[in-house]
């Protein structure tokens, strides 16, 4: 296997309401920095991840290449898919040893539409979808279910998202949000802070292989494993109070000596649930960014999970962090990604 590493990352400056711009005017100035911090105008391979059905057209993501100056031709891929997943293409891309570096970014503007309805086509299409189920119905279901298994109460996942808050207070990318505070339900057990917001925003990370990586990172985050699981589509066969596909994920990718994990929650119980299939215990420090709870652009935050923990990497932080993203309904789909400071044969 070669060795890759994550070697910058930036972000934009996430909103939960419309700044009046399109996706491609946000994405330019995060693949601007993310070219000057590297001192790289072109890469051996570009992937991104968005979806379509947040800008209501098809094919909407190849005008954001026209952010990366795709003349003279570029060798590019994309995936409808969370920018986690195009992070992982970009890896397997580097391993087969044609390039050395390569762009991976991910956007969505949430604040355009009707987020909840348009999650639903997510669903199978038979059986679930005609239903009118959204993804926070079927994650209160399987917050209820947690609960009642578990004996975690309302004030545990309470307390999840005050520090999910008060993290993303001191992250200047994120949304800042207040402490948790009322009664009311959104879905029950789910009250509104148990929820990720509303946000719009996109993220880019560079990825370089060996000596490569060394010149352009001065502590490169070498990915030491990466794995990517999915449980099975249909809810009613799934036990929704454990993450086997996250399990095995992160036992293939070797999470063991974690310092750092950044979990893609984007409810309050899915961090509990996430921390037992990875084993974390309490000397881990989970989201320090804030999390998906802080802000959560859609086809990015995933992306951002990996970024956020390869930057505690970079700054010497952690020696050891996790990178989790997740897509689909109640932890569906499940990536794992471990970074490290020494490489594979370090």
């Amino acid at each position: 296997m070669r060795d890759v590493a994550v070697v910058a990352f930036a972000q934009s400056q996430h909103s939960g309401e419309d700044q009046g711009i399109a996706e491609t005017e946000m994405v330019l100035p995060v693949i601007t920095e993310i070219k000057e911090r590297t001192g790289l105008s072109r890469f051996g391979f570009t992937c991104s991840g968005s979806c379509d059905y947040l800008q209501g057209a098809p094919f909407a993501f190849v005008s954001a290449l026209d952010t990366l100056g795709a003349w003279p031709p570029i060798a590019e891929s994309h995936v409808e898919m969370d920018g986690a997943w195009a992070l992982y293409e970009a890896w397997v891309k580097l391993q087969i040893g044609e390039i050395d570096t390569a762009l991976v970014y991910g956007f969505g503007k949430s604040s355009q539409g009707d987020l909840r309805a348009i999650m639903t086509q997510q669903l199978d299409p038979y059986h679930l979808a005609p239903l009118g189920v959204d993804q926070v119905s079927m994650a209160a279901m399987q917050a209820r279910a947690y609960m009642d298994k578990s004996g975690v109460k309302e004030d545990d996942l309470r307390a999840v998202a005050a520090r999910s808050r008060a993290s993303g207070r001191d992250n200047p990318f994120a949304l800042h949000l207040p402490d948790p505070e009322g009664d009311d339900y959104d879905v029950a057990p789910l009250r509104p802070y148990d929820v990720a917001p509303i946000t719009d925003g996109a993220a880019a990370i560079v990825l370089a292989a060996g000596d490569k990586a060394r010149e352009l990172c001065e502590r490169p985050a070498w990915i030491t494993g990466i794995d990517h699981r999915t449980e099975p589509h249909a809810l009613g066969v799934r036990d929704l109070t454990r993450s086997p596909a996250t399990r095995l994920a992160g036992e293939k990718a070797g999470a063991t000596g974690i310092e750092v994990a950044e979990l893609h929650a984007q409810f309050s119980h899915e961090e509990l649930i996430l921390r037992e299939a990875l084993g974390l215990d309490d000397g881990v420090t989970v989201n320090p960014s804030g999390g998906a709870l802080s802000a959560n652009p859609v086809m990015a935050a995933g992306l951002i999970r990996i970024g956020e923990a390869a930057s505690r990497i970079h700054d010497g932080t952690a020696a050891k962090a996790l990178g989790h993203a997740a897509s689909g309904p109640c932890l569906q789909q499940n990536l794992v990604c471990v970074l490290s400071g020494e490489n594979n044969n370090g």
